[in-house]
């Protein structure tokens, strides 16, 4: 089932629930996946999806560290809220360990010897563990491990 098919079986389910914050994380999502299949005007394939997907997932993530730093409860629940149905669609995250593992297998495939090669090492590194990690944990980790 693609995630498109999934988007719309689980909108008539929320509807039947009457799950109306679900209801509406949904329909966003749907739509963010649709605005970028026009814009590209074609179809997107899964990697596509994901991108857009992890994109969701980043800007609610930046909204609730701004609005905890503002100190609005009301908005970060509601936000945590939101995460949490998108992080339903998202791939199963990989652990810190498995995480640094691949930064560590990364490093030694790109002959990398200082922080000065970050860059290429991220490049390397960001196509094998789209969706599956955050950017700013890998980041961390290719710091620690170059350092």
């Amino acid at each position: 089932m693609s995630l498109l098919e999934r988007l719309n079986e689980d909108i008539k389910q929320a509807m039947r629930n009457k799950e109306k914050d679900k209801l509406t994380v949904i329909r966003m999502i749907k739509a963010s996946i649709q605005n970028e299949a026009i814009k590209l005007g074609a179809d997107l394939s899964e990697e596509q999806e994901l991108t857009v997907l992890s994109r969701e997932v980043k800007q609610r993530k930046d909204s609730l560290h701004e609005f905890d730093k503002a100190g609005r409860e009301d908005l970060v629940e509601k936000i945590r809220s939101e995460l949490q149905f998108v992080e339903l669609y998202m791939p199963k995250q990989l652990s810190e360990e498995e995480v640094s593992k691949i930064v560590q297998e990364t490093i030694a495939e790109t002959g990398a010897k200082s922080k000065a090669d970050m860059g290429k090492v991220m490049a390397a590194i960001m196509p094998k563990v789209k969706g599956k990690a955050d950017g700013a944990l890998v980041n961390k980790l290719v710091q620690q491990h170059l350092s």
